[in-house]
């Protein structure tokens, strides 16, 4: 809508065309366990206005609009208690469609709705979705906050939003894509399309709080479906970026853009299946652990876990490896999860590493312990 751009009477007959006939949830959350993933965020809503669940605030919706006239969130959500996973909920705050969401913030503004409404009234909608999706969907992990940059300045009223979701559901993570530094009631710091602190898109804040990380990634260019965006990242590039947002304490959401017919795209899931067989060699390396005591340097990074140090050499030809201090103590170091044993020389200056030959292996993981 805001590229092309299309007015909304044209997006509405386009919606209206919506039939995902092939979505099948069952195999969608099996794709993500194979894929090693922990938890899924789902789109609810997106800034075109248009709900992906059965709601009553508004009829611009999966079930009414459409003829696929089935909740898929609903269906995903059953699905994911099924199969053990964390299901969080993206929900879009900036809305093109709606004719309160006024006044304009810097997008939507050749969508031809009236110049005029009533921003309170359109904050209601909003909470009013928010406690649907809260309420019928079972337990949920979280609310994936995004759209807020539209109009950073105004009064989102984000304390009685906040305290909403956290009296509806305790458990429920608050994560605000709105590229700044967390403020209160937000219980995760996410990144798009940046590790954090890098801010290498230009949008996001350099600033990195105190609360648990994220950093979230597109497999191609796109955050949706796409039909001629076919520049896929490899599957060593994907895993280089988890292995290095698992180095700076963050966990990796990587988008995928399913097709209009409700199933996956082949190319991600090819990289989605490789990504899941490395993580059932090489994921004890990455779950459960922590930012390692080596900050991020040009041939990998380091990741922690109660007293072993993962060494992650990502990008580095040489035989030797030259680390700064890790801690005091006598350090031994074996190839992870292989145990092949490592040569290790210590020094006043740090440690060096005798690295054996990479090979094709996206991630060669020394582990270092006392």
């Amino acid at each position: 809508m805001q590229n092309r751009p299309i007015a909304v009477a044209d997006y509405e007959w386009l919606a209206s065309t919506f039939n995902p006939q092939k979505f099948d949830a069952h195999a969608w959350v099996s794709l993500a366990k194979a894929a090693g993933m922990k938890y899924i965020t789902i789109t609810s809503r997106h800034h075109d206005g248009f709900s992906m669940f059965a709601t009553r605030a508004t009829r611009y919706n999966i079930v009414d609009w459409t003829p696929f006239r089935r909740d898929p969130l609903k269906e995903l959500a059953d699905e994911c208690q099924r199969q053990g996973i964390k299901l969080f909920f993206y929900y879009s705050q900036l809305d093109w469609h709606h004719p309160d969401y006024w006044p304009r913030g810097t997008t939507g503004h050749s969508t031809g709705r009236p110049e005029g409404g009533d921003w309170n009234r359109y904050l209601d909608f909003l909470d009013a979705q928010l406690t649907e999706l809260l309420t019928n969907y079972g337990p949920i992990g979280g609310i994936w906050f995004d759209g807020m940059w539209d109009k950073p300045d105004a009064d989102w009223r984000l304390s009685q939003t906040y305290a909403l979701i956290h009296r509806l559901q305790p458990a429920a993570l608050i994560v605000p894509n709105h590229h700044k530094a967390p403020l209160p009631g937000e219980d995760v710091q996410t990144f798009e399309q940046d590790l954090p602190g890098a801010n290498t898109a230009g949008f996001n804040t350099k600033t990195i709080g105190g609360l648990p990380l994220e950093t979230s990634l597109t497999m191609n260019d796109s955050w949706g479906f796409n039909l001629t965006d076919h520049h896929y990242k490899s599957t060593r590039e994907l895993i280089h970026y988890l292995v290095r947002a698992a180095g700076v304490g963050a966990n990796l959401l990587l988008n995928i853009g399913p097709r209009p017919d409700g199933t996956i795209p082949p190319e991600a899931e090819e990289r989605l299946r490789e990504i899941g067989t490395w993580l059932g060699t090489n994921g004890g390396a990455i779950y459960g652990t922590r930012a390692g005591p080596i900050p991020p340097r040009s041939w990998g990074v380091t990741t922690q876990r109660g007293d072993t140090v993962f060494v992650h050499v990502l990008d580095w030809n040489d035989p030797t490896l030259a680390l700064p201090s890790v801690g005091a103590g006598r350090w031994r170091a074996r190839m992870w999860p292989g145990g092949t044993p490592v040569a290790v020389t210590q020094s006043a200056n740090g440690v060096t590493l005798t690295l054996a030959a990479g090979g094709d292996t996206p991630d060669r993981i020394v582990a270092l312990t006392k």
